[in-house]
């Protein structure tokens, strides 16, 4: 299974993540398939970089975002238009 999360990236208590494709057994800092965004934590305001079009390809594909993935994808709009293609998808 492919999995979207978090990597966590930065220097010791200065964590900031790149969000990435991988595979569910690589391990968290280990190989990645795409770099699909990033998201700092620690600035003021925080910094959150999407790649819509990439994520909705991986989505597509079947790729199942992490709980705190799919929290950020939701602020930026990414899952609500997964899902409305899936309605529409399922409409037709």
């Amino acid at each position: 299974m492919v999995r979207i999360r978090l990597r966590r990236m930065g220097a010791k208590k200065q964590p900031s993540y790149r969000i990435v494709v991988a595979d569910a057994e690589a391990p968290r800092d280990g190989r990645f398939i795409e770099i699909i965004g990033h998201y700092n934590p620690r600035t003021e305001p925080e910094t959150l970089h999407v790649e819509k079009e990439r994520a909705l390809y991986w989505l597509r594909q079947g790729a199942q975002p992490s709980e705190a993935v799919e929290r950020l994808l939701r602020r930026v709009g990414v899952m609500d238009e997964f899902e409305a293609s899936k309605k529409k998808a399922v409409a037709q």
